[in-house]
């Protein structure tokens, strides 16, 4: 008997040629069913107007308002201060490196990693900075106390409480610390505190508020 040797291309060809000559017809396997959920946003939509009908989009829209009225009101508090225990004077050196060369508008350079620089060579500090928090009645005086000592030379920057509230009662811009940057920055721990110059230093002293 002589044996027939097919090889495996041919026989590959041979079985996609049979393949896309003739097409089954495997009939239903299972039941179909159409989609019946309803549309994502025609839900919402639709419970959006069940709310409005009902005044609950109204009390929930009027609360998101009281509520951020209430956060320009009265910001949160920075986190980790505390009114002056142990009175303290220290210096913090603004100073700078570079990480990365600084280039000008046609790629010059202008300064090379590794700088180091002072802001104040540059800039002085023309007002002192003046840290405390709004909702302490001892702090509020020492504040008023140090503002008339320095003749108005003072930036008041809170650290909680309102500054709108304030701003009105002492018809002068009143800033905040918003989420902390400054006091940390600066290793403020304890208000009271009061940031000036001194020389290419800043002095930063927690001041003692009475009883």
């Amino acid at each position: 008997m002589k044996r027939c040797i097919v090889s495996a291309p041919l026989v590959l060809g041979m079985m996609l040629g049979v393949a896309g000559a003739r097409a089954m017809d495997l009939g239903v396997i299972g039941p179909t069913y159409e989609i019946s959920e309803p549309h994502l946003l025609q839900m919402i939509e639709q419970r959006l107007r069940e709310k409005e009908r009902s005044g609950e989009l109204g009390r929930l829209e009027a609360e998101a308002r009281e509520r951020g009225i209430a956060t320009v009101k009265n910001p949160p508090p920075v986190a980790g201060l505390r009114a002056t225990e142990a009175v303290r004077t220290f210096y913090f050196d603004p100073s700078f490196t570079l990480d990365r060369n600084l280039l000008g508008p046609h790629g010059e350079l202008l300064f090379a990693a590794g700088t180091r620089k002072n802001p104040l060579e540059v800039v002085t500090l023309s007002r002192h900075l003046l840290f405390f928090d709004a909702r302490d009645p001892r702090q509020v005086g020492r504040a008023r106390q140090l503002i008339a000592i320095y003749q108005g030379r003072v930036k008041p920057i809170l650290v909680g409480g309102s500054y709108l509230d304030l701003m009105q009662s002492w018809h002068v811009p009143v800033y905040y610390d918003q989420q902390g940057l400054l006091t940390r920055r600066l290793g403020i721990t304890q208000v009271p505190a009061l940031v000036s110059q001194e020389g290419l230093r800043l002095r930063i002293d927690e001041l003692a508020v009475s009883p």
